[in-house]
């Protein structure tokens, strides 16, 4: 069993001990395997197979995402020693749980793994590879360019582990002066990936630039449209909407309506019109058959989404069908299952 393999076999009960070739117990059995366990099986070279582990539930997007972030969290803090990107480890071990992350079969298991209860730094690197991932397979990438983003999506991000901890988990608003300091990590991690050698240039360019926007209101260089790498715009997609799902410690989580409402509108200046209303209409597709909370506090199904009102599908109460677009004060206001 590679190391792949492994990755999807996180969370599951080890059902014997495992020992090292001098007969030390490496990992006790019925522990459940974990991402720092892979590195001592390959470290060891300890050939696991199926029979050698049992499934003891169905591991849920969050467990998987959780062991990812682990995953990034001890990678980000080898980057910032090394100064270059661990490609190898990289690609074995966080993009095969990031596939697997985005093949979960409803938009509320593949979003409640990735809103982040802690550590969102960490997590929100996952969040993006996922929400990349996906809008990468909607957007009919070749395998290759669908490796490249998730890669650089996971990546986006690395050039905050420059910006001191006091202003990259401060707990509010930033000052004028605290804004210009954390719109440097764009450049930074730019430098980082660059420094590693045999990298694609798409994925310095994803982290630099996946705070651009289309009107040339982003940074850092202002760029607009075209001189946007079509990457960074799939990135910018997904990173918006994770960090406006995610609850954070100064805000909640904004309500799922307004969410998809504010994508729509900034297809319109801020984000690729393309990739934004594709993105908009398959999220509310895979979204078909998950409960929701409405705004008025009832719990229902979603039934069938409407292509001409994708904030408002049909929605089903009880024994009651519910057309949203026909109730313009009515809204959903969580996934829940």
């Amino acid at each position: 069993m590679n190391e792949e393999k492994l990755v999807q076999r996180l969370g599951y009960r080890f059902k014997k001990d495992l020992m090292t070739s001098w007969g030390l117990i490496l990992i006790p059995k019925e522990s459940l395997l974990e991402a720092h366990h892979i590195e001592w099986i390959m470290n060891h070279g300890i050939i696991m197979e199926e029979h050698d582990f049992e499934n003891p539930h169905q591991v849920t997007n969050e467990e998987l995402v959780t062991q990812a972030s682990e995953m990034v969290k001890e990678m980000f803090h080898l980057i910032n020693e090394e100064k270059e990107i661990p490609l190898e480890a990289l690609n074995r071990s966080v993009i095969p749980a990031i596939y697997q992350a985005s093949e979960f079969p409803s938009l509320f298991s593949v979003l409640s793994g990735l809103q982040a209860k802690d550590d969102y730094t960490y997590r929100h690197n996952i969040g993006v590879g996922v929400i990349s991932t996906l809008i990468g397979k909607w957007l009919h990438l070749s395998e290759e360019e669908l490796s490249m983003l998730s890669t650089a999506a996971t990546l986006h991000d690395v050039g905050k582990i420059q910006i001191r901890d006091e202003i990259l988990n401060k707990p509010g608003k930033y000052s004028n002066e605290e804004y210009e300091i954390m719109k440097q990590h764009t450049k930074f991690g730019f430098d980082i990936i660059k420094r590693t050698p045999n990298l694609p240039p798409e994925l310095a360019l994803v982290a630099l630039q996946h705070h651009e926007r289309e009107d040339g209101q982003g940074y850092p260089n202002g760029l607009k449209g075209d001189q946007i790498e079509f990457f960074s715009k799939i990135v910018a997609v997904a990173d918006i909407f994770h960090a406006m799902t995610s609850k954070r410690v100064y805000k909640d989580a904004t309500p799922f309506y307004l969410v998809i409402r504010q994508m729509q509108e900034d297809r319109f200046g801020l984000l690729d019109p393309l990739i934004c209303s594709v993105f908009i209409r398959r999220m509310m597709e895979l979204a078909v058959g998950d409960e929701v909370i409405l705004t008025d506090g009832r719990r229902g199904e979603i039934v069938n989404s409407n292509p001409l009102d994708l904030t408002n599908p049909l929605v089903k109460v009880g024994d009651e069908y519910i057309n949203l677009s026909e109730h313009p004060n009515l809204f959903i206001q969580t996934l829940v299952g």
